[in-house]
């Protein structure tokens, strides 16, 4: 089959592999029938997150179940699915307390407690390095699933691939930026990074009847495409001081009820940011975070749905603390929620396919990787066609 490997930073290719098996009796076999690349595939192609042996790409895909394994019993051959993002076993604490995402079984020879890149992991990702659990992802054209008892959701036949893909990860990682700040209605939601997540967590506080929604970005054009799709007022960040400033001057002088960082540790960065990380052992930065810390208002919340996957120097604990601002981080647990978002973009409340700007076959994947990782040709999202 064809598929997007991962060979070294920069370099991903179509390539052809052998098919996937089934190997445990939870296993599915999907072929795949539409696979997005998403910002966090960026940080692999970038080598902020550090993979050594070539791997199949990709977590955000759906298509038609090929195969099950002997224990199915929710799923038939010929049913349509999408899939969530976590590899995710249904059975342990974590699963049966709403945290899939730290499942204890997917990913056993990284798992533990205590947290971080280079310590121990959470649960196991598709197609997001060995450190998440080596499991090939679906930039291809067959998939190996496992645990299809519990993470595939069977699509309804009146909806498109294109109109429910987003569920596999943006739509609930913006969704669960904003459900973490706990909004009533009413309320002024800033927004950092306007590309797909950020874009979803505008689109998710809609949902949530915010007063105010800010989206901020270094880029013109992915600014002017979600004012188009949302309605929000927009930034253009020069720097994070005039940034900051501009969200008060938009809230009454107080800041943002939340702030939602949907950036991460990869921003655009000057020469000045990068020797700073150089001189600490860092990898990227959190300029991003600090802005949002400071747009906060005093008392609001900040949700890091951005990845941050190594430590920080100087990190602004004090300010946390003087202001009482509440942060909630990590990656989206998408199975308690997938159930209740695939009802928003059923019943019309959500548009999910606007975002798309390019539509490529997989043989084109290193043209698709190129563009979004350079920002080129006004790329916002990419979808694959495996097939096409």
């Amino acid at each position: 089959m064809k598929a997007a490997v991962f060979h070294a930073p920069g370099n991903i290719a179509c390539d052809t592999v052998d098919d996937p098996q089934i190997q445990d009796a939870n296993d599915i076999i999907l072929k795949v029938t539409s696979t997005a690349i998403c910002g966090s595939d960026l940080h692999i192609y970038s080598g902020g997150i550090p993979q050594a042996r070539p791997m199949v790409m990709g977590h955000e895909f759906m298509g038609i179940v090929e195969e099950t394994g002997k224990n199915i019993t929710n799923l038939k051959v010929g049913d349509r699915v999408v899939v969530p993002f976590p590899v995710a076993c249904g059975s342990c604490h974590f699963c049966q307390n709403d945290l899939p995402v730290a499942c204890e079984h997917s990913n056993p020879e990284f798992y533990g407690p205590e947290g971080g890149i280079f310590t121990e992991k959470g649960g196991a990702l598709f197609g997001y390095t060995d450190l998440y659990g080596g499991y090939d992802g679906g930039q291809a054209q067959y998939v190996r699933v496992p645990y299809a008892h519990f993470g595939p959701r069977i699509v309804p036949d009146n909806l498109t691939d294109e109109q429910v893909l987003f569920l596999t990860d943006i739509f609930p990682t913006g969704y669960t930026g904003v459900k973490w700040g706990e909004l009533k209605g009413g309320e002024s939601v800033a927004i950092f990074g306007a590309g797909p997540v950020g874009s979803m967590a505008a689109k998710s506080a809609i949902l949530y009847n915010a007063k105010k929604i800010i989206v901020v970005d270094t880029l013109q054009y992915r600014l002017d495409q979600v004012k188009r799709l949302t309605g929000c007022e927009t930034i253009l960040w020069e720097d994070a001081e005039s940034t900051v400033q501009k969200i008060r001057d938009l809230t009454h002088g107080r800041g943002a009820d939340v702030c939602i960082d949907a950036v991460g540790f990869e921003p655009e960065r000057n020469l000045l940011d990068r020797a700073k990380a150089v001189v600490n052992f860092e990898k990227g930065s959190i300029k991003v975070l600090e802005a949002c810390m400071s747009a906060v208002k005093r008392g609001g919340i900040v949700s890091i749905v951005g990845v941050y996957p190594v430590n920080y120097d100087n990190f602004k604990l004090g300010q946390i603390f003087d202001k009482g601002i509440t942060i909630k981080a990590g990656q989206c647990s998408v199975h308690p929620i997938i159930d209740e978002l695939m009802d928003h973009v059923q019943s019309g409340r959500v548009v999910l396919d606007d975002i798309i700007t390019h539509r490529l076959s997989l043989d084109e994947v290193a043209k698709g990787y190129e563009i979004f990782d350079k920002k080129d040709d006004g790329c916002v999202k990419v979808v694959l066609d495996p097939w096409k």
